[in-house]
């Protein structure tokens, strides 16, 4: 994990302490697709398409959300991370044991249900959605067996070659499109070829659930995340969200978020699009090293950076009237602006 990603980490536990004692509810933003919320149920399934109500507020407020979403798969979600997993005859399957959240899950999860986890999932590796790992191995020590430990091929291969200190994974699924067996379950792999987040980002479909698990792929219900959910390039986010929209799924699980469905995937590539849109016309109307005193330099390397932030901020202009009322759009937008006339710099 790199310092970037650790120090927002930590900041977002501190952030959820301290919201335990003095946090008040502020008013949620709007819903970018118009969805119908529930109030989150352990026990009622969620309807596709459906949402949890007042997710912000509940995270601000420390703890966990579950919420049923088939007979047997449920949704978590704490500290703004979120993961799912399917309670079969005999164990339990969990997708990413979430950094600083594992006692958390297996609470939620022996809140449902008294089976043994008897499978874990690496959907990539990145450790904020990995690394409590061993803490929830040392947690199920008293099982009769350890779980087994699932990745893709292409992940088990990233953490030799950057020699990750996390568990490595005891079973590999051939990449990009292999495929397990949890008890009657069978998870399909379809792995990015060329993936925008990260080499070995994949989803991960439950075929006979629904489901689509792909962390970081996007956020439901609000636009692109910061740097379009930490995506290592932007190259080839479009094609990743259409591959992953054209799956034969129900409910979507992207890591952060809300629950999605193919409303929100719509709803991306439409803000893509615009985005893309309003950067382009910026590129044009700004002249290179904008903002920049050139007789008060002695280095360029201040002129591109100087000319990204104007193209972002114009294009943050440009889509506030449509957007800016969404969820963390302030924030967010002038990063993926920059993400997005780099692409344009670099490609034509």
């Amino acid at each position: 994990m790199t310092k970037l990603r650790l120090t927002s980490l930590t900041l977002l536990m501190s952030l959820s302490a301290f919201a335990n004692t003095v946090y008040a509810e502020v008013a949620e933003a709007p819903s970018t697709v118009s969805a119908h919320y529930r109030v989150p149920s352990s026990t009622t399934v969620l309807q596709p398409g459906e949402k949890v109500a007042n997710l912000f507020n509940l995270n601000m407020q420390g703890g966990y959300v579950l919420q049923r979403l088939t007979q047997q798969t449920y949704w978590f979600q704490s500290g703004f991370y979120a993961t799912i997993f399917y309670v079969g005859d005999n164990g339990v399957l969990l997708f990413d044991p979430l950094e600083g959240h594992a006692k958390q899950l297996l609470t939620a999860i022996q809140s449902v249900t008294k089976k043994p986890i008897t499978a874990i999932v690496y959907s990539h590796d990145h450790a904020d959605h990995i690394a409590d790992t061993p803490v929830l191995l040392a947690e199920l020590k008293g099982q009769p067996h350890p779980p087994r430990l699932i990745a893709s091929s292409a992940t088990a291969e990233k953490m030799i070659r950057l020699n990750s200190s996390l568990p490595r994974p005891t079973e590999v699924v051939s990449w990009p499109n292999g495929s397990f067996t949890f008890e009657k379950l069978t998870v399909q792999l379809y792995g990015f070829e060329h993936a925008a987040h990260t080499e070995d980002h994949a989803a991960w479909l439950l075929k006979n659930e629904r489901i689509l698990h792909a962390p970081d792929l996007l956020n439901p219900d609000q636009p692109p995340f910061w740097n379009f959910a930490g995506s290592e390039r932007f190259t080839y986010l479009e094609q990743n969200i259409k591959q992953a929209d054209s799956l034969p799924w129900d409910y979507f699980s992207g890591g952060h978020g809300n629950i999605g469905s193919h409303d929100d995937f719509f709803f991306h590539l439409k803000f893509i699009g615009d985005l893309k849109t309003a950067v382009s016309k910026a590129m044009k109307a700004v002249p290179f090293g904008a903002g920049v005193d050139t007789k008060a330099i002695n280095a360029h390397t201040v002129m591109l950076p100087s000319w990204y932030g104007e193209i972002a901020r114009r294009a943050t202009e440009e889509l506030r009237p449509v957007y800016g009322k969404y969820y963390g759009f302030e924030t967010a937008t002038p990063a993926n602006a920059q993400m997005v006339a780099e692409y344009f710099l670099s490609y034509r």
